[in-house]
C-alpha cells in the first residue's frame, strides 16, 4: 500500500480548494451585486420616463382644462330669464372667459407636447376627452335657457359617438385615423359660437349672439362633412387592405 499522506499533504489542497472556492464566490458576488446595481439603475431610469409621461405640463393642463368645465356650467346655470339682461350677460361674459382660458390651455399643452415631444398614454386619450367634455357640456347648459335647440346638441352628440366608434375600430385594424383640416375647423367655429352663445347680448358693439348662431349653424356643416370624410377615409383603407 502506499504511504498514508501527511497532514500537511491533506490539508494544503484542501486549503488552496477551500480559498479558491470562496475567491470564486466573492467574484461571483461583486458580479450580481453590480448587476443589481445595474439592474437598479436601470429600472429606476424607467420609473423616472414613466414618472415623466404622466407628470408633465401638458398633463396638468388637460387636468385643469376639466376642472374648469363645472366652473363654466355653474356661471351658465346663474343665467335666467328672470335676472336683468345687465346680470346675464355678467354671467354670460365670466363664463366665456373661463372658457376661453380653457381653450388657451388646450393649444398651450398641445404647444408644449410638440416642442419637447411628450406623447404618453394619458395626453392621448384625456385630451380630446377634455375637449369634447367641455363643448358638449356647454351645449348642454344653453339648452334650457333657449339658447341652442335640443335636436342640434343631439346631432353633435351622435357625430361625436359615430368618429369615436370608428377610430375604435380604425384602431382595432391597425389603421390611424388623425384629426383632418375640416375637424379642426370644426371645433374652431364650435368654440367661437359657444362664446357668442355665451355673452348673447349686444357687447362692445358687436350681436354675439346672431354671431353665435350662424357660428353654430356653420359648425355643424362641417362637423358632418368632416364625419363623412373619416368615414371615407376608412372606408378607402379597409377596401384597398383587403382588395
Amino acid at each position: 500500500m502506499g504511504a498514508a499522506l501527511s497532514s500537511a499533504e491533506v490539508t494544503g489542497p484542501a486549503a488552496r480548494g477551500k480559498a479558491v472556492f470562496f475567491c470564486l464566490m466573492r467574484s461571483f458576488y461583486r458580479i450580481l451585486r453590480a448587476g443589481s446595481k445595474d439592474l437598479d439603475a436601470r429600472m429606476d431610469s424607467l420609473k423616472s420616463a414613466k414618472r415623466r409621461e404622466y407628470f408633465n405640463l401638458p398633463n396638468y393642463l388637460t387636468l385643469g382644462r376639466i376642472l374648469l368645465i363645472p366652473v363654466v356650467l355653474v356661471l351658465i346655470a346663474k343665467i335666467s330669464p328672470e335676472k336683468s339682461v345687465r346680470d346675464n350677460l355678467a354671467m354670460g361674459i365670466a363664463a366665456a372667459l373661463v372658457f376661453i382660458l380653457a381653450g388657451v390651455s388646450d393649444l398651450v399643452d398641445g404647444y408644449y407636447a410638440r416642442k419637447f415631444n411628450i406623447n404618453g398614454v394619458f395626453g392621448k386619450y384625456f385630451d380630446p376627452l377634455a375637449d369634447k367634455l367641455l363643448i358638449l357640456a356647454v351645449m348642454i347648459m344653453l339648452i334650457p335657457i333657449g339658447r341652442i335647440p335640443a335636436w342640434m346638441v343631439i346631432l353633435f352628440l351622435a357625430r361625436e359617438i359615430s368618429v369615436t366608434a370608428l377610430r375604435g375600430m380604425a384602431a382595432s385594424e391597425q389603421i390611424d385615423l388623425p384629426a383632418d383640416y375640416w375637424g379642426k375647423k370644426k371645433a374652431a367655429t364650435q368654440t367661437l359660437a359657444l362664446i357668442g352663445l355665451m355673452v348673447y347680448y349686444p357687447f362692445l358693439g358687436l350681436d354675439f349672439g346672431r354671431m353665435g348662431w350662424i357660428l353654430l349653424i356653420l359648425s355643424l356643416v362641417v362637423a358632418v362633412g368632416s364625419g363623412v370624410n373619416y368615414v371615407v377615409q376608412f372606408s378607402r383603407t379597409i377596401l384597398q387592405r383587403y382588395r
